[in-house]
């Protein structure tokens, strides 16, 4: 069987016929453009989606990492420098920044082709490969993003610390944290839609059906992210995009069929090779490639849930006894609102500090069992540091002594038992008399 990469007639492009066909002017300037920005920004996938590859894709952001802030100083000039680049946010000036970059080179690009190439009238071979680079690196997200939901490791659990919180000390993107967490089921639900979308697209023949439930899932992302404060709507705006690009090429056939009640045409295809065994190796590729993402995806989202599985050696909730400030005992009343109140040990580098008012407060923990030390850092204060000297003499029982935040500490802690919370023993119920809406 022959890998066909499908090609119809765009609400604004003539039908992509073989080589001879002529586009209209629009066209070859909306494809140019389209080809230029999104090749930049996929590149360099799937460096860094294969194992192994992580060194290269470093090296490759370490470039942009250098042009970006010296853009957004001397072309925009911001009023500040970029010196935070992605992490877990995505949303960040410097990706705002990248990609500006890429449109404007993708701008560039397509003047520049236009002049050159004045001659020629369409692109059917190019742009069947551009479908196909297209559809693996949507597969690829779309993979992963599932992936980490039916093994659930993106969502976990809801934490003692979570439960432990009012819903009014929530940001936005922690209550839908809280919200999938709190439904394995439903992740792991959300989680096949995408994993769908994903495999669909892998195989060419399927590539308008993979598309069109890609734009359904990642329309429901994009809104879930605008709506929840999730800083990843860069991104998820991209991939909807990248869905949308896929499908147009099928959206008369579509419009047709499902609106219009008229007879669908074939979509026509272009091949990738002339020859019939080139193209037959590059489906057993495409499919192999799948395979390899659905692996390494399950099985990061498989160690990610047995490393969080793990428990530190104080694990468990610790009520304040005493609790003292600068030499000064503080008493446990509202007004007092430095006062510890519990302490949670739930993850092996986490120790969660929740005081008698306001949020919890979680602190990377490094523990020296020898040196009897714990050692508290923070990601979003890089000059915080706390240090602890500890006595669990009784495994009940624990004392610290230290300094935390430049002030001198102590605190008496007991062990409690951990409580009992009517959103993990609720269940489910087939049949409800009345309402349980609590």
């Amino acid at each position: 069987m022959q890998t066909q990469v499908v090609l119809e007639e765009l609400p604004t492009m003539p039908v992509v016929n073989p080589p001879s066909s002529t586009w209209r002017f629009s066209t070859l300037i909306a494809f140019r453009f389209a080809f230029s920005y999104f090749v930049l920004y996929n590149i360099p996938f799937p460096i860094g989606a294969l194992p192994y590859t992580d060194a290269a894709n470093d090296k490759y952001q370490e470039l942009w990492h250098h042009v970006v802030p010296w853009v957004a100083k001397h072309f925009l000039h911001l009023g500040y420098d970029i010196t935070v680049f992605s992490n877990g946010s995505g949303d960040t000036t410097y990706d705002y920044v990248l990609v500006l970059c890429f449109a404007a080179l993708a701008f560039i690009t397509t003047l520049a082709w236009s002049w050159l190439d004045r001659a020629q009238t369409s692109y059917p071979r190019l742009y069947a490969w551009f479908r196909l680079y297209m559809r693996l690196a949507l597969a690829n997200a779309m993979i992963a993003y599932g992936a980490f939901k039916v093994i659930p490791s993106q969502f976990p659990a809801m934490s003692l610390s979570n439960l432990m919180q009012t819903y009014g000390d929530s940001s936005p993107m922690g209550l839908l944290w809280k919200f999938m967490g709190a439904s394995t089921a439903y992740t792991i639900f959300a989680g096949c839609c995408e994993l769908l979308g994903g495999l669909l697209l892998l195989i060419p023949r399927l590539t308008t059906l993979g598309s069109l439930v890609s734009t359904a899932v990642l329309s429901n992302v994009l809104m879930l992210n605008m709506s929840y404060d999730v800083p990843v709507k860069l991104y998820s705006f991209h991939l909807l995009l990248m869905a949308m690009v896929l499908v147009i090429p099928d959206a008369k056939r579509l419009a047709d069929f499902f609106v219009l009640n008229r007879e669908a045409r074939p979509a026509r295809a272009v091949n990738l090779f002339d020859r019939p065994q080139f193209n037959r190796a590059a489906l057993v590729l495409q499919l192999g490639l799948g395979v390899i993402f659905a692996a390494t995806y399950f099985y990061q989202s498989e160690q990610a849930i047995r490393s969080d599985a793990s428990h530190p050696p104080f694990y468990g909730v610790w009520s304040v006894d005493e609790f003292s400030l600068d030499g000064q005992v503080v008493t446990p009343e509202p007004s007092h609102t430095t006062r510890w109140n519990r302490i949670l040990f739930e993850f092996t580098e986490v120790m969660t500090i929740q005081p008698l008012t306001g949020s919890p407060q979680n602190f990377r923990l490094e523990i020296n069992q020898d040196k009897k030390t714990l050692t508290l850092t923070r990601r979003i204060e890089p000059d915080f540091k706390a240090e602890f000297t500890f006595d669990n003499s009784q495994p009940e029982i624990m004392s610290l002594e230290g300094q935390f935040s430049g002030h001198p500490t102590t605190a008496k802690l007991h062990r409690t038992n951990v409580p009992s919370f009517l959103l993990r023993t609720r269940g489910f119920h087939w049949i409800n008399e009345y309402p349980f809406n609590r």
